[in-house]
């Protein structure tokens, strides 16, 4: 499978979906956008908080992926939060299919960039952390901060 790395100009991150879910593998998938949407998100005007990614029809789709109206668009602007198509190979949607409907696992995006000119969404297949696993995520988080804090002092004399 196509794993994706955006190795372009990062427009956007979801830092919630790597709190709420475990993260298994990732997806570069292209968008289907309108000409206000690129040019509003080429200047950062976008926020994934509460997106979702499914799959319909054979199809897969991005939900509640919030694009702010773009300032010079007059009456030809987009809806902010209009559902938009995913650009995948068929084989990828029919493996993304059977892991959501038989494993278990949630479609999230994790990231919008740019790569080639070309607006992209990374999809991550995941499965949801319990309350206690979030904890133990912020515990291992601090603990590598204070080694690094530690490190550094250390290096400084």
């Amino acid at each position: 499978m196509a794993k994706g790395k955006g190795n372009g100009k990062v427009l956007a991150q979801n830092r919630k979906a790597f709190h709420d879910y475990f993260i298994e593998e990732t997806f570069e998938a292209g968008l289907v956008l309108t000409g206000t949407e690129i040019k509003s998100m080429r200047k950062g005007s976008v926020s994934m908080r509460d997106a979702y990614a499914r799959v319909e029809h054979g199809e897969v789709y991005l939900h509640n992926m919030h694009v702010a109206p773009y300032e010079q668009g007059n009456r030809f602007n987009h809806e902010p939060l209009r559902t938009r198509k995913c650009l995948l190979h068929k084989k990828e949607i029919n493996y993304l299919y059977g892991a959501v409907r038989e494993q278990g696992f949630t479609l999230v995006p994790t990231k919008v960039y740019l790569k080639n000119g070309f607006a992209k969404v990374e999809l991550g297949l995941a499965k949801g952390k319990k309350l206690h696993d979030k904890r133990e995520s912020m515990k291992k988080r601090d603990a590598n901060r204070e080694i690094q804090r530690a490190l550094r002092d250390r290096q400084k004399g």
